[in-house]
């Protein structure tokens, strides 16, 4: 139950860090700003629940990490749970906040292709980006918690590496990267953002569990 909890509180803090500064603050901080803000999500949560759960926040990390050999085949379904309602939690919040001003809620942060793309990307943009840009992402994660990786560092590789990968991938899907991340906000959003929702689900799933397999197959 700890490590459900501190995956809930992770993901809630995830959403509201990352998706908020883009509801609430994008147009101050710009694509940099935002990018930062996801990364700097995931380094403090590394140090604050990491010794706990491991701090996954993230459905596709979690499935990432179980096809490289890393997580438990019985933690995958109380995780992904926890995950969501942590991410849904998070985006309720930021839901009052914003209509608190009276305010709409606009794209609310959320992910999508053609209309719903930033900068009008289509789905084969889309598909491509989620699925290396999760690749890649889990495999930084695997090899920064490997136990031949020099120690106390993981936290912060992980975390520019979202950075990084927010700075490519912001202008063609808002990046999710992460299905709790993509269902929190579809959900205030619905209509289009909720039909394109399985993209952002399925594809990340798939990019990370390849990591997992290639990580584990190839440099274990």
């Amino acid at each position: 139950m700890k490590k459900n909890i501190a995956e809930f509180m992770g993901t809630f803090w995830l959403v509201l860090g990352g998706c908020g500064t883009a509801v609430l603050a994008g147009s101050h901080v710009g694509l940099t700003g935002i990018s930062l803000a996801f990364g700097l999500t995931v380094l403090t949560a590394a140090f604050g629940i990491g010794h706990i759960s491991g701090a996954h926040l993230n459905p596709a990390v979690t499935l990432g990490l179980w096809a490289g050999g890393r997580t438990k085949g019985r933690d995958i379904i109380p995780y992904i749970i926890s995950q969501i309602l942590g991410g849904i939690a998070a985006a309720t919040v930021l839901y009052f906040i914003v209509t608190g001003s009276g305010k709409e809620i606009g794209g609310f942060a959320a992910n999508g292709y053609d209309a719903l793309s930033p900068d009008g990307y289509g789905i084969t943009s889309a598909i491509i980006t989620e699925f290396v840009m999760t690749f890649i992402f889990l495999i930084v994660i695997m090899g920064a918690t490997d136990e031949r990786a020099p120690k106390g560092f993981a936290g912060v590789a992980i975390g520019l590496a979202l950075t990084l990968i927010h700075l490519i991938s912001i202008p063609v899907t808002n990046t999710s990267v992460n299905p709790a991340r993509s269902i929190s906000q579809a959900i205030y959003v619905g209509g289009d953002a909720l039909c394109q929702l399985p993209v952002f689900i399925i594809v990340p799933i798939l990019g990370a569990m390849a990591a997992g397999t290639v990580y584990k197959a190839v440099f274990k």
